[in-house]
Formats: structure tokens, sequence, C-alpha cells
């Protein structure tokens, strides 16, 4: 059964969700072997308004580690998304090494999305995608896992990353497990959950993955394995800021 934003769904996981809380700063790395790639920063910047209509502004910084060969990677991320995670209205991203800038405008009105790339503010390419449902972006499907991460169905969710349209498969399985991340001094109890992303994104992020989310109503995510140019790579919390949050402690 496909499950592409289904109303009782979105229903099922708002109701204790609180995964859009402005100020949440999460912050991960990202190592392969154990050898250290980079950094992960996430933001919620609040409340704010995309294209007219209300949104929230989340921003995720992605930062490779000096000394990497072949690796330079300095990327900043920004998505206004609608209040139930589950849509994009706004995105936004910059590569600070090459100088590229694309900007993708979600027009559900119009029913289509509009992408747009600079680099060196030279206008270099412009699409326009005829669609008929919402999509979200590259950082938003991020939240958009953790409103749905109670679902217990298998959800494909359309997707657009690197100025292509696909779909993201996700598996929300709902199994209970305990995870130990260096960050935190006990097991932290999980949801876990596991997926296929039908796109090539960031670092090379494509095919399948897992993840493991905690088991709260926060949903941070707490550890994942994708798979990048390189190989399977995990990426771990590593640092954050909430208001009254703290990993949720795995039973003995």
């Amino acid at each position: 059964m496909r499950l592409a934003f289904v109303s009782f769904v979105v229903a099922i996981n708002l109701v204790k969700a609180q995964v859009l809380v402005p100020g949440e700063e999460l912050a991960y790395r990202v190592s392969y072997l154990g050898i250290e790639l980079g950094r992960i920063h996430l933001i919620n910047e609040g409340r704010q308004e995309a294209l007219g209509k209300p949104a929230f502004k989340c921003k995720s910084l992605i930062d490779s580690r000096e000394g990497i060969p072949f690796l330079s990677l300095h990327v900043i991320y920004e998505s206004w998304m609608e209040h139930t995670a589950l849509a994009s209205l706004q995105f936004i991203a910059q590569n600070r090494e090459s100088g590229e800038f694309t900007k993708y405008t979600f027009d559900y009105d119009q029913r289509r999305i509009q992408t747009t790339t600079w680099i060196d503010r030279r206008k270099t390419d412009e699409r326009i995608f005829q669609i008929s449902r919402k999509y979200v972006d590259g950082l938003t499907i991020l939240y958009a896992a953790r409103q749905l991460l109670y679902s217990k169905r298998t959800a494909w969710i359309p997707t657009i990353v690197r100025e292509d349209t696909a779909w993201t498969k996700i598996n929300f399985i709902g199994n209970v497990s305990s995870v130990s991340i260096d960050a935190v001094s006990y097991p932290v109890r999980t949801v876990y959950f596991d997926g296929l992303a039908n796109w090539t994104g960031v670092y090379g992020v494509t095919g399948y993955f897992e993840g493991w989310f905690s088991d709260d109503e926060a949903r941070i995510p707490i550890k994942a394995k994708m798979k990048l140019y390189l190989g399977s790579a995990d990426i771990e919390l590593v640092g954050w800021k909430r208001p009254g949050w703290s990993p949720p402690r795995a039973t003995e």
C-alpha cells in the first residue's frame, strides 16, 4: 500500500508530536569506518512566512572535515515547510565551494515546482515540474520522517533533490530498540525504521538507509546508516539544544 500524506496518518502523528520546535539545534558527526568525514548542524529558526503562507524555517549546515582527500564540502540548506512538516513551500541551497545557489518554489495552487540555479549570480538553469501532489525537499524529508515515525506503515514520499523529482520510501516499522552513542552515557530508547532513497543527495547519499529516532514526542534523530560515495556511513548525534529534552533512557 502506497501512503503519501493520507489525512488519517497525518492526524495520528500530529496528536503528540513536538517535532517543529523553534530554537532546536542538533549536531551530528558523519563517519566512515571510524574516520570522521564531516559534521551536520540542524537549526529550527521558527515560524516565518513563505509565498504568503505560514511556514516553519529550518536550516542545515553541512561541512566536511579538513584534510579528507577528494572531499571538500561546505553547503547550507534552508527550507520553509508547512506546519505539518509534510510539504515544502520554499527551499534554498548554497554551495560555498562552487558559488552555486539554487532555489525551489513550490506553487501548489498552480500545481508546479520551479527550480532556478545561479553560479556566481549568473543563471545557469531553470526548470518547471508539473505536479499532482505535495512534495518535500532534501531537508524537509527529515522532519517529515519524524512526524510519521509512529505510523507503522510504509510511506512513499514525493521528494525533489538535485533539481529532479523522485520518491523516498520509508518503512515505519515501529520497533523499539536500544542504541548507544558517544554523546550519551546510557543506552538511548529509540524507534527503528529503514527505507530507500530513489535519488542522490549531498555526500552521494542514495539507496538503502536505516534510522533510529528517540522514542518520545520529540522524535530526535539519534543515529542513521546511509550509503555514500565512499560506502555505508554512520551519522550520529553529538550535541543538542532543546529546552527540557534529554535522550530517553532504554530499559535495562
